[in-house]
Order: C-alpha cells, then sequence, then structure tokens
C-alpha cells in the first residue's frame, strides 16, 4: 500500500470552485497545503486516501474557492465610516475628508487598517490593494496580522501631512517598496491620487519610479463625469488619453474606477494591457455612475473588483460587491446575460490577482499556488438548497456567511472566530479614535 503523503492541512467541503483555467469544480472536495503552499486539489476521497495530514478541517455544508481579492480600497478610513454621507464626490473630498485627514498620524492609521483587516478577513478577503496616507502604517498592520496587501503612499502636487511636499512623498514610496520588496504576504507600489490632484511632471515622476522598481503603477481615473469635462478643458483629452500622451498606458497601470470610459478609453486600456479597479457601491453612493464592466472585458481588459474605502461605501463585504457588480451590468445593458456570477467571481479572484500582478500566487486554488482560501458556510436557511454553487456565492451569500479563512497557509478565521488579531483591542482603540474624528 502507498504511504501517505504528508501534508500540514486537509480541508474537506461539500464543493470546492477552484477557478484554475480549466475551471474545475468538485463535489465534494478537498484541498491540501503543505506550509504555504497548494500541494493538492480535488475529490474529497481521492486526497483523504493520499494524504496525512497534521490538521483536518471538515465542513459538509462548505463550499471551498480561493480567498477573495479586495483591488482598490483605503482601509484606514474604516474609521470615517458614516462621517460625511450622501455628499457629492467633490463636496465630500474637499470639505469632510481632506480636512479630516490633514489631522491624521500614523496610529490613527494604523488601527483604522487593523480595523478593517478584521472586516475583510471575517469576510472572506485574503488580499487587499491600499491606497492611504502612512502607507508603512498600512503595511505594518497587515504584517502583522497576517492577511496580503499591496499598500502605496497617496501622492499629491500638494504637500501630505505625512511626508511633506511631493519630491518628499516619491522618495517615501520609493523606500516603502523596498523594504517590503522581499516579505512573503506585503508588498508596495506608486499610487499618485488622480490627474486632477497630480500635474503631468508628478504623473511621469510615479511612472518612472514604477517602471523602474518594477512595481504597479496606480491611480483614481475617470471616476466621475466632472473629472473628464475638467481633464478635456485642461488638456484637451480623457484621463485615460491623458494617461496614454503622457506614456503610462502600460500593462503596470491600475485605473481605480473608470466610469467615464469612451469606446477609445477602453480600446486604449485593453491594447495597453492596463486593469480597471471596478467599484460598483462606492460608484453608486456618490452617483458616479456605472462603469462599462462588461464593454471592457469583451475588449480583453482585465477588471478586478474593489470596495474602495469606507466612508464611500460603506463595507468591505466583497460577496456583496460581487452581487452588486453583476447586477447592475445587467441593469446598464438592458441584458440579464451581461455579467453572469461565474464572471462576476472572476473579478474577486482570477482577475483580482492579474490586476495586482499576484496571479502566479493566488487567485485560483491550483498546486504550487499560495494557500489562500475560504469556506462558506452552505447551512443556512437563504443558501438552502443548492443548485448552482456560483449563482448561491454571487446572489445570496454575503461575508457573513463566511466560515474559515487560510491566507499563506495559516488559518486566521475558524468557524467565525478572528485568529489574526486582538479584535476587543482593535475596537477599542477604534472607538477612542473616533472621538478624536468627532472633535
Amino acid at each position: 500500500m502507498k504511504e501517505k503523503e504528508t501534508v500540514s492541512l486537509l480541508i474537506t467541503g461539500a464543493w470546492v470552485l477552484t477557478q484554475n483555467p480549466d475551471r474545475e469544480v468538485f463535489s465534494p472536495g478537498a484541498v491540501a497545503l503543505k506550509g504555504d503552499e497548494i500541494a493538492a486539489v480535488g475529490p474529497a476521497a481521492a486526497l483523504q486516501q493520499n494524504y496525512a495530514a497534521a490538521k483536518v478541517l471538515d465542513y459538509p455544508q462548505g463550499l471551498i474557492i480561493p480567498g477573495l481579492i479586495n483591488a482598490h480600497t483605503h482601509a484606514a478610513m474604516s474609521l470615517f465610516r458614516g462621517l460625511a454621507d450622501d455628499l457629492p464626490l467633490k463636496e465630500w473630498l474637499t470639505d469632510h475628508i481632506f480636512p479630516a485627514e490633514r489631522r491624521l498620524n500614523g496610529d490613527f492609521v494604523y488601527w483604522g487598517t487593523k480595523l478593517a483587516v478584521a472586516e475583510m478577513l471575517l469576510s472572506g478577503t485574503t488580499t487587499f490593494c491600499d491606497m492611504y496616507l502612512w502607507a508603512e502604517q498600512v503595511a505594518r498592520a497587515a504584517a502583522e496580522t497576517g492577511i496580503r496587501a499591496v499598500v502605496g503612499e497617496v501622492l499629491y502636487d500638494f504637500p501630505s501631512p505625512n511626508y511633506g511636499p511631493p519630491a518628499a512623498g516619491l522618495a517615501y514610496s520609493e523606500e516603502l517598496v523596498r523594504a517590503y520588496q522581499d516579505h512573503p504576504r506585503v508588498g508596495a507600489a506608486i499610487q499618485p491620487h488622480a490627474v486632477y490632484t497630480c500635474s503631468p511632471d508628478l504623473l511621469q515622476q510615479c511612472g518612472d519610479l514604477a517602471a523602474r522598481l518594477d512595481t504597479r503603477l496606480i491611480i483614481h481615473l475617470a471616476e466621475t463625469r466632472q473629472e473628464v469635462a475638467d481633464c478635456r478643458a485642461k488638456y484637451g483629452t480623457t484621463p485615460v488619453g491623458h494617461l496614454h500622451r503622457l506614456g503610462l498606458l502600460t500593462s503596470r497601470l491600475l485605473a481605480d474606477h473608470g466610469v467615464f470610459l469612451t469606446a477609445e478609453d477602453q480600446e486604449l486600456l485593453a491594447a495597453a494591457g492596463a486593469a480597471v479597479a471596478h467599484c460598483p457601491e462606492s460608484n453608486m453612493k456618490l452617483a458616479s455612475g456605472i462603469a462599462p464592466v462588461a464593454a471592457l472585458l469583451a475588449r480583453g481588459a482585465t477588471v478586478g473588483l474593489g470596495t474602495d474605502g469606507c466612508a464611500s461605501n460603506n463595507n468591505l463585504d466583497l460577496l456583496q460587491e460581487m452581487d452588486t457588480a453583476a447586477k447592475l451590468q445587467k441593469v446598464q445593458t438592458l441584458d440579464p446575460t451581461a455579467l453572469p456570477a461565474a464572471a462576476a467571481l472572476d473579478l474577486a479572484t482570477r482577475n483580482g490577482a492579474r490586476v495586482l500582478g499576484l496571479e502566479k500566487k493566488v487567485g485560483a486554488l491550483m498546486p504550487g499556488l499560495k494557500g489562500d482560501l475560504v469556506v462558506i458556510d452552505l447551512d443556512r436557511p437563504h443558501l438552502t438548497p443548492m443548485y448552482d454553487p456560483y449563482s448561491h456565492l454571487v446572489y445570496a451569500a454575503t461575508g457573513a456567511d463566511v466560515q474559515t479563512v487560510v491566507v499563506h497557509g495559516e488559518v486566521v478565521v475558524q468557524d467565525r472566530r478572528l485568529l489574526a488579531l486582538d479584535l476587543e483591542e482593535t475596537m477599542a482603540r477604534a472607538r477612542e479614535l473616533a472621538q478624536e474624528v468627532k472633535k
């Protein structure tokens, strides 16, 4: 009899959606992990027969999926949740958010990020991409809590409350990228805020730095009709056209939002291999519009899914975000087949990995990729009975149905208990900091 191979963790469930190139589904299925990597994925009986695990987690009513990837957020803004709701983007940003941010410090960002990480892990997000101030504190919180992250300091033409003048911001960003270039879970990118807050010269400097450091260039782009109108008035072209003229439309570019994109913009993005992070609920709440996701995908562009920050969403539940994304495309196109459930899951898994340059690490359940996965509890009234796991996942499940979460081979949430950080301490500090915000 063949001796069983030893693995560190074996997780079995009623279903496994692999999201691999063949889109294999196993029912019942299992995932075997050896250290931080996936050793095998397949039918539960076969893996139980072939592997001896140091630890076994069995979920007879569990749906196992790859860890979800939040392609755009501002994690520390969890402490601004509900601060200035029901306002237009420009007024919200210039009259409320920017003034509040001028009084921030690293401690605020650290605890705000830990609060966001708690929310994300408990709702199935295992990777997030963050743009904010005091990014070293975002990176620190991510490193301590076990989540995977791509972080970056937001860069502007005007002085930042963190680093001061723009030149110092570029130096700060380079130092951050270098500091985390060998970290197993946390990396950094170059992140200018937007075309309306960054001069062409600053944008080109950011592009040059991202190319030199071989990392992502991430920017808010074409989020509102006003942004596009202002860009046309100032530069004679759309925000996408503006970046194209500056030589910044490349495969390292990630455009956050991409709501107002002409057909030419979409073609330029697709041809360049640039990606878009779609944030449907934030775009709805700020009345920005609906991004042409189905059209972008049809043109071959890569689109990931993000929540944006809690000040404009107001939660970080990526399962709900998938539901919203799918339904908005159907409403926008008047086509019920637009962005079907499986494609919506792609946005938060395979595509999310690609837009962040992490497709060789995460985004699917395959041998050799990192052990990032989520177990959804199907033993719930609203998830019974089960006909199609993709439909249930996108149209019926929420973050509250997440049972267990594994990142980099480590169990960080087990049976709805957060193991990766002290939740009581984090929430207590958040309440204290909220008093400072009120003042």
